[in-house]
């Protein structure tokens, strides 16, 4: 990937806005890991460096501590990093008032405590990947729980993102496949992004939407290669992630890269949490919250005419579905996303949001892929109870202050 052709390409955009984004190297390839410790440091990297891990992202990054011979290293080693914590976080930003900067190995939660750490503690920060598990590489928003409810924070782009393709095509098949899940959820994000922009006004950038799109059709057309040990399809998926990353970074904001599939897979996760249950994989959960939003868009576009009315929620019941988490639901919809949505405005775009509905791919192309690249397709797949699965769905969107056209669909009052 030619960063610096990218950043060239996205310079003076028409939508007006700077899309820059922090990151001074993306350096994939094959064998790479033994040139770890000298990217770093032609990227301006202290010698005082924090390595952050768990004991499997470090086994599978072998090299990579040899690498570092030029620098004072101190690890800080997890058993088995699933869930980012703002516990984490706090930590590591104790442990940065000694060093230059903190090199995260492996990816998801260990990538997103090191963000929002370096972020507050004002470090520099770098990634070596050891799967192409997620789209967060270069993104600048860390989801982390805090006290049971799990929310995006400003947080840093990485200076430097590695990935040696070998582990990428080695890496363990559940780790691939959630990948391959985080990506057919942007086209969820796409739909959710336009309907807004369409009634809202919101913000929208047509570069960045085409490239996110372009990413997730790169992913789509590896679905029955994201398995395999091949190099050549494992770089392939990972600079599909990385774009999508940029993509948010660009903008400032998860918009082109996250929609209300993903506010259900953390609805799902936060509801688990409350039990004391660990929840799947994100990207497995996105996968099937994919499909689900995917068949609800569907029906919704087959309507030719529909009649809105204002939303009118029953805070009551969603306060008491969120159970201890509902002070931060009341937070998020504070003022609601829909406030000034004019119901008129959604009858008479109708047509139009059907046509972007219908831009993406079918859900039962999504689910074909999703098969052959090893992802669940079911929410029982996931752990999901039928209740838990049809509770998320009613009540998820109002977990953010985020206009997505499954938060609308209340509003909506169908016609045959």
């Amino acid at each position: 990937m030619d960063l610096q052709q990218l950043y060239q390409e996205f310079s003076n955009c028409a939508c007006g806005k700077a899309h820059t984004a922090g990151i001074k190297e993306i350096a994939v390839g094959s064998g790479i890991c033994a040139e770890t410790g000298e990217i770093l440091k032609r990227n301006g990297f202290g010698e005082r460096l924090l390595v952050v891990a768990d004991k499997n992202t470090m086994a599978a990054s072998c090299g990579v501590e040899k690498s570092l011979c030029g620098f004072r290293v101190k690890y800080r080693i997890y058993e088995n990093m699933r869930t980012a914590d703002m516990r984490e976080v706090e930590e590591i930003e104790a442990l940065l008032k000694d060093f230059d900067g903190v090199l995260s190995v492996g990816t998801g939660s260990l990538n997103d405590i090191c963000r929002l750490a370096a972020y507050r503690a004002e470090k520099d920060f770098a990634i070596f990947a050891t799967a192409a598990s997620m789209d967060g590489f270069a993104s600048d928003g860390a989801p982390v729980t805090h006290n049971g409810f799990k929310k995006t924070y400003p947080a840093k782009t990485p200076e430097v993102v590695i990935a040696d393709t070998k582990i990428l095509a080695v890496a363990p098949n559940e780790l691939k496949s959630a990948g391959f899940g985080d990506m057919v959820g942007k086209y969820i994000g796409l739909i959710d992004w336009q309907v807004s922009r369409l009634l809202s006004g919101e913000y929208y950038c047509e570069k960045v939407a085409a490239l996110t799109r372009k990413a997730a059709d790169t992913a789509m057309s590896l679905c029955d290669r994201v398995l395999s040990a091949d190099e050549c399809a494992a770089r392939q998926m990972f600079d599909a992630l990385v774009l999508t990353g940029l993509g948010m970074a660009f903008v400032k904001s998860t918009r082109p890269a996250s929609g209300t599939e993903h506010i259900l897979s953390h609805f799902w996760e936060c509801i688990k949490l409350q039990k004391g249950e660990m929840s799947d994989y994100h990207g497995k959960k996105v996968g099937v919250a994919t499909l689900l939003i995917g068949r609800e868009y569907e029906a919704l576009a087959k309507l030719k005419v529909v009649h809105a009315r204002k939303e009118t929620p029953d805070w009551d019941k969603i306060y008491s579905v969120y159970g201890n988490l509902a002070p931060e639901v009341k937070a998020m919809n504070s003022p609601p996303p829909t406030g000034k949505i004019n119901p008129l405005d959604l009858e008479k775009n109708w047509q139009k949001i059907r046509e972007i509905i219908n831009s993406v791919p079918l859900p039962r192309q999504i689910e074909a892929a999703l098969e052959k690249a090893g992802c669940p397709t079911t929410a029982s797949g996931i752990g999901i109870s039928p209740g838990l699965e049809q509770t998320g769905l009613r009540y998820h969107p109002y977990m953010r202050s985020r206009l997505s056209l499954m938060r609308l669909k209340p509003m909506i009052e169908l016609h045959n």
